[in-house]
């Protein structure tokens, strides 16, 4: 795996110019991760270790113009900056769609997070859903029951599937990164 963000960034001494010459202040690392599921769940471990999470709704009102979702879903990134919750990103990748529709809205999310995150030098990382999964469950392919029961085994008490999938992320970036 290899951490993605400002790839084509040159650091220095905490500072990154990017390939459009923008400049922006990176802090460092203090190992506070944003995890998500890029359906409603996410997952926060702060710098002193302490694990949050549970599940937010972007989804159009039936007024709203189709970009209403992803600017929901910046706002929030925006709110989650401003308090300092997190200094890194990982996201839950997903290859298969069941549908048109969710194939959509997922590339909408991708493309706000990934260009939010460049935006204010975060690096981000998506983790195949096979890969954590496997080291959650012990299969690549679990169902989202099995996700829940073992997310559950471990002391957490996800409210939704969605919630569960973002702690499996955050436990295996968590993992991942020792």
């Amino acid at each position: 795996m290899t951490m993605t963000g400002h790839h084509a960034a040159q650091q220095i001494v905490g500072t990154t110019i990017n390939r459009v010459g923008l400049i922006a202040f990176c802090p460092p690392d203090t190992g506070a991760v944003l995890a998500l599921d890029l359906g409603t769940g996410w997952a926060i471990r702060s710098p002193e270790n302490i694990i949050t999470s549970g599940s937010v709704s972007f989804k159009s009102g039936r007024y709203e113009g189709g970009g209403m979702r992803y600017l929901r879903f910046r706002h929030w990134l925006e709110e989650l900056k401003k308090i300092g919750a997190f200094e890194r990103i990982a996201f839950e990748e997903v290859r298969r769609h069941a549908g048109v529709d969710a194939a959509h809205v997922n590339g909408g999310l991708l493309a706000t997070l990934t260009a939010w995150a460049e935006h204010h030098c975060i690096p981000y990382e998506g983790i195949p859903i096979g890969t954590w999964k496997k080291a959650l469950t012990g299969k690549g392919n679990s169902s989202k029951g099995d996700v829940m029961d073992a997310v559950k085994a471990l002391g957490y008490s996800p409210n939704t599937e969605d919630e569960a999938d973002a702690l499996g992320v955050l436990l295996w970036t968590m993992e991942a990164s020792r």
